[in-house]
């Protein structure tokens, strides 16, 4: 019997899972909105909100913490100085779950996790800038 323990295993080692709710987290602080299934998006609002707590704080503590846990820099400066200031004034809630229907193959729930107040120009913003320079790399080559 699992009583008192706290979390769903999704069939994964300890290693795995952290891993994955550590690069969950990164897409999240990315794109300010993923795609991903129910059970993973309910498991994922609470560490990714801590996260957003520990941005808000704003120490050098908290900074290394967030390191840590995701392991880009890129994305917890783009946490400590863009994310954590717009919920300066919101005590948690910083998340938001809708359902997405069922994924074809597997009929898994699937579910939109996105921050509340979200910048709708984030989304596929590197992915775009990716593309453009890969598209003047090309033309670059066939010139």
């Amino acid at each position: 019997m699992r009583h008192g323990f706290r979390g769903r295993r999704f069939a994964r080692s300890i290693s795995h899972r952290k891993s994955m709710f550590a690069n969950l987290s990164a897409s999240l602080i990315e794109h300010e909105q993923i795609v991903t299934t129910l059970e993973k998006a309910k498991d994922l609002r609470p560490i990714v909100e801590k996260l957003v707590t520990l941005g808000k704080r704003g120490d050098l503590h908290a900074r290394r913490q967030v390191i840590a846990q995701i392991g880009n820099e890129k994305l917890v400066k783009r946490l400590f100085e863009t994310i954590a200031p717009r919920y300066a004034d919101r005590h948690g809630g910083y998340l938001r779950i809708m359902k997405a229907g069922f994924r074809h193959g597997d009929n898994a729930a699937l579910a939109v996790i996105e921050f509340v107040d979200r910048d709708t120009s984030a989304k596929g913003a590197a992915d775009r800038a990716r593309l453009e320079l890969e598209g003047a790399g090309e033309e670059a080559q066939a010139a």
